[in-house]
């Protein structure tokens, strides 16, 4: 029992460690972009807001390729969140000047999230369940923020809702990236796989796509407010990091007053 307690401890530490190096390295490219951008444009640069640079920074380093390598990324194992890749790409792809087309952006994140997917599925597929599942509890799973229980979750999911979940999964939060796991475990039709993947990816990227276009719609609304809305943020990571925080305390003054 207390074996099992203090290796439960370790584990809440160890996801608050990465939760929280997440959190600040996300911070961190912001305004590490931020100040790059501003020591390349010479004109008004010092009185930009941390939205208004990390926009600068999007409109020259954003293309299809990175989109598509980024999404890639986030549709595998790799704990990164497709809300920072697709929304901004949109954003500055509303934009007339842009060299960006949002439907393209759309369908190159979705190529991404397919490849990604396949990552996923051929190695479930050639490596075999327990073999995963190991994986998933090594250093390297928890350093992926993976563990034999989200798999399993994962797995759960695609037994009770067979093929489809492919589908569905791709839009529920927890699972989207996961699902091709089971998927590739299962030995699930190629071309099926496919399908209700680009399928459910697309429908997902194509309403963060929207959200990206909506807020272009508003762009003038935003620029105006920028250094409010860069402290919100500021504020709002700030919050998630004390959460975490407090989170993790709170879960191991439970642990010890159930030892």
């Amino acid at each position: 029992m207390t074996i099992n307690l203090i290796a439960h401890s370790n584990n809440l530490r160890m996801k608050l460690k990465k939760r929280i190096f997440f959190l600040l390295f996300i911070s961190f490219l912001f305004f590490f972009n931020g100040t790059a951008v501003q020591a390349r444009d010479v004109v008004n640069t010092d009185t930009l807001s941390m939205i208004q640079k990390v926009e600068k920074w999007y409109e020259k380093n954003m293309n299809y390729g990175s989109i598509t390598a980024l999404m890639t990324i986030e549709s595998s194992f790799v704990p990164f969140p497709s809300e920072v890749v697709i929304p901004p790409a949109a954003y500055v792809a509303s934009k007339s000047e842009s060299n960006l087309n949002i439907f393209l952006v759309v369908l190159f994140g979705t190529l991404g999230a397919l490849l990604g997917a396949y990552i996923n599925y051929f190695l479930a597929f050639s490596l075999g369940r327990p073999i995963v599942y190991k994986i998933a509890d090594s250093k390297f799973g928890k350093l992926m923020l993976l563990s034999s229980e989200k798999i399993q979750k994962a797995e759960d999911y695609f037994i009770k809702h067979g093929n489809i979940s492919t589908f569905i999964g791709r839009l529920i939060p927890g699972i989207r990236q996961l699902i091709s796991l089971p998927a590739g475990l299962a030995r699930m039709n190629l071309l099926s796989f496919t399908l209700y993947t680009a399928l459910g990816a697309g429908i997902w990227n194509t309403v963060l796509a929207l959200l990206g276009y909506l807020a272009h719609g508003q762009a003038d609304l935003i620029n105006k407010y920028s250094h409010e809305l860069s402290l919100i943020i500021l504020g709002l990571l700030v919050l998630l990091i004390v959460y975490f925080v407090v989170k993790y305390f709170w879960k191991k003054k439970k642990s010890a007053k159930i030892k």
